[in-house]
């Protein structure tokens, strides 16, 4: 079972960033995919950005390139999202997903989701 912890988020002027970690503990398998989803009240939850923790391979959504980068911390299974000229549409809660088998934006692709942190942006 895969637990999944975040940290950062809070609340910005437009313009300003943030930073969000996601630490993965409890997956002793080889690949996995690691990625950033949001969700605004009666929206669906929208795939932001993901990578493949093994080949490093990186797909952001259309909305966030440029101005957001996924990247691997160090210790493998940790993964960040640092978020720059933030918008007031960035506005959401924000949670890291883990998949095991596929590695793409849908949220069916994957298998654990941490609790989520919100990101308020005016």
């Amino acid at each position: 079972h895969v637990q999944l912890v975040e940290s950062g988020g809070g609340s910005v002027q437009a313009g300003g960033s943030l930073r969000l970690s996601c630490a993965a503990s409890g997956y002793t398998g080889g690949r996995m995919c690691l990625a950033w989803f949001r969700r605004v009240p009666g929206k669906e939850r929208e795939g932001v950005a993901r990578i493949d923790t093994v080949g490093g391979s990186i797909v952001y959504a259309d909305s966030v390139k440029g101005r957001f980068t996924i990247s691997q911390a160090s210790a493998k299974n940790t993964v960040t999202l640092q978020m720059n000229s933030l918008k007031p549409e960035d506005t959401a809660m924000y949670y890291c997903a883990a998949g095991i088998m596929w590695c793409g934006l849908a949220q069916s692709e994957y298998d654990y989701w941490g609790q989520g942190t919100q990101v308020t942006v005016s």
